[in-house]
């Protein structure tokens, strides 16, 4: 994580997040005590219509300078077998959390391991869908998904036990889900990353990568600093404007 102990204007740090990394997911909630803003990329869990959908986002590269460049880094992407290893087994894990609440038979994978580009970072992302037993609903649903497994790991319980023993403290909204669940009974979450959390005057963001047998330290941290530098970069661009109309 990394801290800024004055926060800039919280509606002005989610105005440039959209514009500097537009996302499926942006918001700015103000609650009792926390704030979150943020632009995450990725869905929890969708329902609508009694159909659930999953998209596992595992696989990271960094944005190219040129079109050539960034079409080789996502070739490079495609064909990283430890990436590949690592999104198949998310996907399987997906698979199996929307099994236990899913129609016999409905679970398909509808797209699976397509390159989507971000403003820093592009990603391998998959597509799972099913249909709900006629007894499940939107809380059962959350259940069964929740935590994701692209930030706990596989097989889920035994991995967040670990992760208990070795992160020294909690990781708070992080890796959490934020969205809605609406009166109809469908709901939309985003997984909590790309995420700034503002509590008691100090911001905080936090990232991280997916860490598998054949991991390399460095380029995971690489990864780690690629996936905060959109927001890295919205919270520079506030705080020069701030800092600048302070001194006009």
């Amino acid at each position: 994580p990394f801290e800024c102990h004055r926060p800039p204007d919280l509606v002005e740090l989610y105005r440039a997040q959209r514009y500097i990394n537009p996302s499926p997911y942006l918001y700015f909630m103000k609650l009792s005590s926390t704030s979150l803003v943020g632009s995450s990329p990725e869905t929890m869990v969708r329902l609508e219509n009694n159909t659930a959908t999953l998209r596992p986002i595992a696989g990271t590269r960094p944005r190219g300078k040129t079109e050539q460049e960034d079409r080789a880094l996502a070739d490079h992407l495609l064909s990283d077998e430890k990436e590949r290893a690592e999104h198949l087994m998310l996907v399987d894990l997906g698979r199996n959390d929307l099994g236990r609440i899913a129609a016999t038979g409905s679970v398909q994978v509808t797209d699976l391991m397509g390159v989507e580009r971000y403003s820093h970072v592009m990603h391998l992302v998959s597509n799972i869908k099913c249909d709900l037993k006629p007894d499940k609903d939107a809380w059962d649903l959350l259940k069964s998904c929740f935590p994701a497994g692209t930030l706990s790991g596989a097989p889920k319980v035994r991995a967040m036990q670990i992760i208990h023993d070795l992160e020294k403290e909690a990781r708070g909204p992080y890796g959490g889900a934020v969205g809605y669940i609406s009166f109809d009974g469908n709901m939309d979450l985003a997984i909590t990353i790309r995420t700034a959390c503002i509590e008691e005057g100090k911001l905080r963001v936090q990232a991280g990568a997916g860490i598998v047998a054949d991991s390399d330290p460095e380029t995971e941290c690489i990864e780690t600093h690629n996936k905060a530098k959109a927001l890295e970069k919205a919270l520079t661009l506030v705080s020069d404007l701030q800092y600048s109309g302070e001194n006009q």
